[in-house]
């Protein structure tokens, strides 16, 4: 099983933060900093959403259709190559639009607050990582042979997983956050950097650039 850690600091995460630096004008260390908060929201997002019979058949059929089968994790420079067009943006749009819901403008403003970096630059990262974490979560599905909401509910979990049970719970409340600002700005400072020494998702990827 591999996990959301595996993929980020992998040399496929390496090229993924390089392809959204490059798309977004942003350096390496910021972009890497937003993909490991945006990332495991998403996974986060998915996997309150398979608790609803509605919810767990839309991502399952969603997956099986072909257009996030993984092949995007096989040729990530291809994906960066001269741009992510816009056909992929879109698809990335779509997918947010279905796993956030109303919370999308929640999350990009936690995130932009924290990373200081514009909620319009934070939302084209997102729309950039969506697809890529479809094809992932594509290939782990099939490789565990998922295919029920159970099943999806347990293998996102362990994607999850390797970050503490307080990050969890954290992802959780953002996604639930009534949007008064006070509880996005505690989960997110949580989230973005205040407790990396102590595994916050904001020092996932802190290795890759010398950070502490």
């Amino acid at each position: 099983m591999s996990g959301l850690l595996d993929l980020l600091n992998s040399p496929m995460g390496k090229q993924l933060i390089s392809g959204v630096a490059g798309q977004t004008g942003q350096s390496e260390s910021k972009a890497g900093d937003v993909l490991s908060m945006a990332m495991p929201l998403i996974l986060g997002a998915m996997k309150k959403n398979v608790k609803s019979p509605e919810g767990a058949q839309g991502l399952m059929s969603a997956l099986q259709g072909g257009k996030h089968d993984g092949g995007i994790l096989d040729n990530l420079g291809s994906f960066f190559g001269g741009g992510v067009d816009d056909s992929a943006m879109q698809d990335g749009a779509g997918i947010l639009g279905h796993v956030f819901g109303g919370n999308q403008a929640n999350v990009e403003n936690a995130l932009s607050q924290k990373s200081g970096m514009d909620a319009g630059t934070v939302a084209n990262i997102l729309k950039i990582a969506a697809p890529v974490v479809m094809g992932f979560l594509s290939k782990q599905t099939a490789q565990s042979n998922v295919s029920d909401a159970g099943g999806m509910n347990a293998l996102l979990g362990s994607m999850l997983g390797g970050q503490p049970q307080q990050n969890q719970s954290l992802i959780t409340t953002l996604l639930d956050a009534d949007g008064d600002g006070s509880i996005l700005d505690d989960v997110a400072g949580m989230v973005m950097g205040t407790n990396k020494s102590k595994g916050g998702l904001g020092g996932l990827l802190g290795g890759l650039f010398g950070k502490k």
